[in-house]
């Protein structure tokens, strides 16, 4: 069986073979959508194909929507030559459950997939025709938290930025540079009302979002390229920038996977990794757990995908509900497992679960530590949604995921994952952060993980992260065996972009120096550390 349009003609090969294939017309469902967007994307990764474009099918299968999704990918390209070109931009979706079965859906939602970083022309003219198209309600994104940084700490442009802010619209080559030059050709053609819905997962998503198009805008107004009426537009309710919760665990494609896909006829179980080093396939693994929660606010109107298990409320619920998940419930407790696993020499997140201190480490940050500054956000219990992932997402052995995975761009997410609990204790009337033991132990792990020498003595890869080098670089006088001073590390943690507050004004860094320098002592000193934290 192979991944195209032509082979789903073969309906009885499939559905003997166990495969779920869309009960719609797929070619009208596409003519349709290319002619009349409704729905854009921006970030043609595994987790847009595995949640948002699966639950479009949904409402495609029952008949309630009559159009699908365009997705777009502007910073590797090579995703859409290679694993949507090739299979008429259907993906194959697995959900691995806990009691090791697969649900297997072929997902054909897509209608069109566009190159667009900048080596298909013809794709890119498209992104802005689809992006000046009335019809079209929505563009939602899954870029990562780092596709929205456009500026430093300082509010001065990033270096990639600098092109986009001194050139006109139509020379944009970022994706936050694309998508502001759409908006200036929507704003210029019909200034039609449209929802931009960040689906990433970082803490208020949609105003980084906002600040992002606004910083490249006001850029332009300064430069002349736009006027001041395109600012109105963007500020006047017209557009719309809803913040919103994701939760899904989209490992990359495991070879167990596509072992079992090939032995029931599957023939495009191939790995693809691109030139940027993405991992991807014709096939996207995930766990069958998700949660969407979007505010509610689509000026041009929109699908209604609550009918797909998407929760649609107010800014104040979409609120807690992501802070519930991205700084207390799931999102930390995955990267002390990520800075942990690499240090101990995992490569599971389920076999680190078995790991005894890993396991009553994270369930000490989830319940005594972070726990105490949740708001119930109505909608979601955090002690269930805490007891869940604990006690089944993260120890479903059949769901591939690694702590090296996770580490990517640790020094991104520190600051909401950890911060903002921070910086709750810090605000709180009732509790003390100097109480905080298993919080900064985890920062000074990441520290010592900068050193990339695991707790065996043996050197290991980092994770991609922008601040890796840098970071090492500062660190440079880290040395087994050797003690560090706080004064030593105050260039670190007095960095507010990645702990979210000053460290050493928090009063936080005798600690954390005092667990980093026990973890310096040599071999098996982070995993002694770990034990005698927990013993206390």
């Amino acid at each position: 069986m192979k991944l195209n349009l032509s082979a789903l003609q073969q309906k009885q090969c499939w559905l003997n073979a166990g495969y779920s294939l869309p009960s719609f017309d797929v070619h009208a469902i596409a003519a349709k959508t290319v002619a009349q967007p409704a729905w854009l994307h921006l970030g043609a990764g595994n987790l847009f194909r595995a949640f948002p474009a699966a639950a479009l099918q949904t409402l495609l299968d029952q008949g309630i929507a009559d159009r699908g999704v365009i997705v777009a990918e502007c910073f590797d390209g090579d995703i859409i030559d290679q694993s949507y070109a090739p299979f008429d931009n259907l993906s194959l979706l697995c959900v691995l459950k806990a009691d090791g079965s697969v649900d297997k859906k072929v997902i054909a939602s897509v209608a069109q997939a566009l190159r667009c970083d900048g080596k298909n022309p013809a794709h890119d003219e498209r992104l802005m025709e689809v992006l000046s198209a009335p019809s079209l309600q929505m563009v939602s994104f899954t870029i990562t938290e780092k596709g929205y940084a456009v500026k430093n700490a300082q509010g001065e442009a990033l270096p990639f930025i600098q092109g986009e802010i001194f050139a006109p619209p139509a020379q944009a080559k970022t994706t936050m540079g694309k998508l502001t030059a759409g908006l200036f050709a929507r704003f210029q053609k019909n200034a039609a009302p449209i929802a931009l819905v960040s689906m990433d997962n970082c803490s208020h998503n949609g105003d980084k979002l906002k600040d992002a198009v606004l910083f490249i805008a006001k850029a332009w107004l300064e430069r002349g390229f736009v006027e001041q009426s395109f600012i109105d537009y963007l500020t006047g309710g017209q557009v719309s920038f809803p913040i919103s919760m994701i939760d899904k665990i989209t490992p990359r494609p495991d070879e167990k996977v596509a072992q079992m896909l090939k032995d029931s006829g599957f023939e495009d179980a191939a790995p693809i990794i691109t030139g940027r080093n993405t991992y991807t396939a014709a096939y996207v693994n995930a766990e069958e757990t998700e949660y969407l929660v979007i505010e509610n606010i689509f000026p041009a109107g929109r699908l209604p995908l609550e009918k797909a298990g998407i929760y649609f409320t107010d800014r104040e619920t979409v609120d807690k509900a992501e802070k519930m998940k991205v700084c207390t419930c799931l999102n930390p407790l995955h990267t002390a497992l990520a800075i942990l696993g690499c240090l101990l020499s995992h490569t599971s997140i389920s076999k680190e679960m078995q790991d005894e201190d890993l396991n009553k480490l994270v369930h000490r940050i989830a319940y005594q530590e972070a726990m105490p500054v949740v708001v119930d956000p109505g909608i979601l219990s955090p002690a269930r949604f805490a007891s869940e992932v604990l006690e089944k997402r993260f120890p479903n052995p059949f769901m591939p995921d690694t702590p090296q995975r996770i580490a990517t761009d640790t020094s991104q997410k520190l600051p909401i994952r950890f911060g903002e609990t921070l910086k709750a204790y810090q605000a709180s009337e009732t509790l003390n952060i100097h109480d905080l033991k298993c919080i900064p132990f985890v920062l000074a792990a990441w520290i010592r993980y900068l050193m990339a020498i695991d707790d065996n003595g043996n050197a290991f890869a980092p994770s991609p992260d922008p601040l890796l080098a840098e970071m090492q670089g500062i660190l440079s006088f880290l040395k087994m065996g050797e003690k560090v001073t706080e004064s030593q590390l105050i260039p670190v943690l007095s960095r507010k972009d990645i702990f979210a507050l000053d460290l050493n004004e928090a009063g936080l860094a005798p600690i954390v120096t005092g667990y980093l320098n026990e973890m310096l002592a040599g071999p098996g000193a982070i995993r002694k550390t770990l034990q005698k934290l927990l013993a206390e």
